[in-house]
């Protein structure tokens, strides 16, 4: 067993290099559960360990076989579904720029989104006529209120 780990060790070094690469960190994580995956299918097909594996830190998740999720802990909401979330309060009836969004969502939902990532649904929701997005007098930048 313990050449498996060896070998395993030395993959991943060659593989971080590899995982690194993308700038962006849910890509990585992407990446890297693609690849437990992976491990996880080929421990079933040797019998050997993946119950074990599986014991030490992942979980099946639903009963689909080979689809596990990390144990570490609950997933956030995604851009979409946080700012779905704050059209149905009255966090958009007074003007808000995007980079007042993103803080309210990181000090109220826990979510760090770039403003890059709120921009499109921003812009989404404009053109369904749920938001009115205005450029600001002040910096000529966007902003957006309740249509």
């Amino acid at each position: 067993m313990s050449k498996h780990i060896e070998k395993l060790k030395k993959q991943l070094v060659e593989l971080s290099e590899v995982v690194n690469s993308f700038k962006s960190e849910a890509v990585q994580v992407r990446v890297v559960d693609r690849l437990l995956d992976i491990l996880i299918e080929l421990e079933k097909a040797e019998g050997d360990g993946a119950e074990t594996f599986i014991k030490k830190g992942y979980k099946q998740r639903g009963n689909d076989e080979g689809n596990y999720s990390s144990v570490r802990g609950a997933k956030k909401p995604g851009a979409t579904k946080v700012l779905n979330q704050l059209l149905s309060t009255d966090f958009f009836d007074t003007v808000r720029s995007i980079s007042a969004i993103a803080n309210y969502c990181k000090d109220n939902f826990d979510s760090d989104f770039k403003t890059s990532e709120l921009s499109g649904i921003l812009l989404k929701l404009a053109n369904e006529n749920k938001l009115k997005r205005e450029r600001s007098n002040e910096n000529n930048r966007f902003e957006y209120v309740r249509a």
